[in-house]
């Protein structure tokens, strides 16, 4: 029996536990999967709350259901608790917590150094441990490593240590934790066998790379990729409304190339946890190495700048109309950072409303998926989509396209529609003068 498998084993045949650091968004569809495949699953979180939802069976995720949660904790295969003495009772570790960035736009990674620290109490030798926290090239050799070696237990023999990128794609129907492939780098040759050896066992396919660095720079190249596109499709459509054409109309026609062209779509700016912040991890990295990291640093500037252009937009449309943005009464469609999912990080649909309340607008939201939410102090509270609500307001502005949204309704209701996200255009909506779009 080798090494390897020696260390495995154990996790299906004796019930040894894998520990999951942070039971958000990526750690608890996480733990999900490995319960699925026959692996005990400790989730650890400072999160009182969250730990008694996932003891109910309660999911707060939206990628993770209830039902499944609740049967998985039942049959004692998850198991969450907020004492991090137990991390002892793990023979591998998962490190999934936030990655955000500061107000100066540089990586904050309190959290991961947060839990390195408790990690370190209770390091025991053999165990595996694994970043999959978004951060910048280094990380895990620079930050993470040093700190455990400060044990006196060395990696490669008595400890190891790899990084492993989540690539969590919220409310994507077709691909989850389980058949989204997992890229692997572990610190020295040992650390990635046993990690790839343990991820098999729960995901269909795992794809070592030759470093930590590597499997670092993988998940920032994939989020980079969109985000310069992205920037540049929003520059793009900045320029079709000077010169009269329909972006949505050249997108769509440039996509009938079968070779060489790959669509990206304008909107009113960049959100989630990933797009909008891995890049800058990157560009951050860059600038302690004298190196400028110009088509990022261009794409943040664009990108960053479209909940201005869509208020500027909005500004034009009522005053087609006479009517001032100071003391109008506008709707926003979609609060959440995409479609059909509750999560509102970094969604321009926050943006847009700060900047209208700040102009002297009177804002309120429709979003199915979002009850409330939180803009500049102030708790705004979901609205039910009547045709009173509809009438009633001077402009409603599509941030978001939710499916459950009627949108021939409110084109039909609305006296004014600003769609950023062409939702009217998809379903072949013709308003006449009434809608206008990014």
């Amino acid at each position: 029996m080798t090494a390897v498998t020696e260390f495995v084993r154990p996790f299906t045949e004796e019930n040894r536990k894998l520990g999951i650091v942070g039971q958000g968004y990526v750690g608890l569809p996480l733990a999900e999967a490995f319960a699925r495949a026959g692996v005990a699953v400790l989730g650890f979180d400072v999160d009182a709350d969250k730990v008694a939802c996932i003891m109910r069976g309660e999911s707060y995720v939206g990628d993770v259901s209830s039902a499944n949660l609740k049967e998985l904790v039942d049959l004692g295969m998850i198991e969450a608790t907020t004492d991090f003495d137990r991390l002892r009772e793990c023979g591998a570790i998962s490190i999934c917590v936030p990655t955000p960035l500061s107000k100066s736009k540089e990586p904050d990674v309190s959290y991961i150094e947060q839990s390195v620290t408790e990690i370190c109490r209770s390091l025991q030798p053999g165990q595996l441990i694994v970043l999959e926290s978004t951060s910048y090239p280094g990380t895990t050799d620079e930050l993470v490593l040093p700190r455990l070696e400060e044990t006196g237990l060395k990696v490669g023999e008595d400890f190891f240590l790899a990084f492993s990128p989540e690539r969590v794609d919220p409310g994507n129907p077709n691909y989850g934790v389980k058949n989204t492939p997992k890229i692997i780098g572990g610190v020295t040759a040992a650390c990635t066998e046993r990690a790839v050896a343990l991820y098999q066992v729960a995901l269909d396919h795992v794809h070592p790379v030759s470093s930590t660095v590597a499997a670092e720079m993988v998940k920032l190249l994939e989020n980079t990729f969109r985000a310069i596109n992205i920037g540049f499709v929003n520059e793009l459509a900045q320029m079709c409304k000077r010169l009269n054409v329909d972006v949505w109309e050249v997108v769509e026609a440039a996509a009938t190339k079968p070779f060489g062209y790959m669509p990206f779509y304008p909107g009113p700016g960049l959100g989630g946890h990933c797009i909008p912040i891995d890049p800058i991890y990157l560009s951050w990295k860059m600038s302690r190495l004298n190196y400028k990291a110009q088509f990022i640093d261009l794409a943040d500037t664009i990108n960053a700048g479209m909940p201005d252009y869509v208020v500027t937009e909005l500004m034009d449309q009522l005053n087609e109309r006479q009517l001032a943005l100071n003391g109008s009464k506008i709707l926003i469609l979609g609060m959440a950072y995409k479609e059909n999912i509750s999560d509102i990080r970094e969604s321009p649909a926050l943006d847009v409303v700060s900047l209208l309340m700040a102009k002297g607008a009177e804002v309120c939201y429709h979003d199915p998926h979002v009850p409330s939410c939180r803009v500049d102090g102030r708790i705004m509270e979901n609205q039910e989509l009547t045709d009173e609500l509809l009438k009633s307001v001077d402009l409603a502005v599509i941030i978001t396209a939710h499916e459950a949204i009627d949108y021939e309704r409110v084109v039909k209701l609305a006296p004014q529609v600003f769609d950023a996200k062409n939702a009217t255009g998809k379903r072949r909506l013709t308003g006449g003068a009434n809608i206008r779009r990014l």
